[in-house]
């Protein structure tokens, strides 16, 4: 940026003047709450999101130097919550990515899951179902062999062994009044996800890892303040965002 681009020590100043009073607003929102989702809070906490954002950016633009603040984007917050005091029902919902980073792992590992389903038996011959005749080259059909031998949970503990690669990962428990009627909502599962009913959130994202550098295990922390028992099990994770 040139020097006709830059902000003013003028504007630099301004905007931290507006997170001061931004701190001052959230803390006067918090101090008058009217419970634990108060909108007030809410809108209190997203003008100060804004206020910070807009302080770091002129800081670095004008003296190339940033705050040690790390506070979400407003429209990362969730919602004020709306649902039930006392859920009688709950929804959890799961998002995982993965890549297929190595197919030939992947196959061979369907075939196996295959082989054993069958006994060991070798296939009939002239049958076409040799060495590969249950999954041959489709990685679609080792996907279908390998979800439906593990559940979700073990295929994620094990991913790697199945050449998958994770990627982006998120859990909602979603509060409702009342249990849905079987059959309900199987034409659309994730239709009906509401944020203002979602009691906790779990991300995780290679975009909360702080530390590029830090090849540990590709177990990715960062996220909201929650009870610390609550937490307790969660290794890998941190709650983003959520209520508890």
């Amino acid at each position: 940026m040139s020097d006709a681009e830059q902000p003013t020590a003028a504007e630099v100043r301004a905007a931290a003047e507006a997170v001061k009073t931004a701190l001052d607003r959230h803390l006067a929102a918090v101090e008058r709450r009217t419970g634990e989702d108060d909108p007030a809070v809410h809108a209190a906490f997203n003008d100060l999101a804004a206020a910070a954002e807009e302080y770091d950016e002129l800081l670095y633009e004008r003296y190339d130097e940033v705050t040690p603040f790390d506070i979400p984007d407003a429209e990362e917050a969730l919602p004020p919550y709306t649902g039930p005091d006392e859920p009688s029902a709950l929804s959890v919902l799961i998002r995982r990515d993965y890549a297929v980073a190595e197919p030939r792992r992947l196959l061979s590992q369907a075939q196996r899951i295959a082989d054993h389903d069958r006994g060991g038996a070798a296939a009939p011959p002239g049958s076409g179902a040799g060495a590969q005749g249950v999954v041959g080259d489709s990685v679609h059909a080792a996907l279908g062999i390998l979800f439906g031998e593990y559940e979700a949970d073990e295929v994620a503990s094990r991913h790697k062994e199945f050449g998958l690669e994770e990627g982006d990962s998120t859990l909602w428990v979603v509060a409702a009044e009342e249990p849905a009627e079987p059959g309900e909502w199987l034409d659309a599962p994730f239709e009906d996800a509401d944020p203002e009913l979602v009691v906790c959130r779990f991300d995780m994202s290679a975009v909360f890892d702080e530390d590029p550098d830090d090849s540990d295990d590709g177990e990715l922390d960062d996220v909201m303040d929650i009870d610390e028992d609550a937490a307790e099990g969660l290794d890998g994770y941190q709650e983003r965002r959520g209520r508890i």
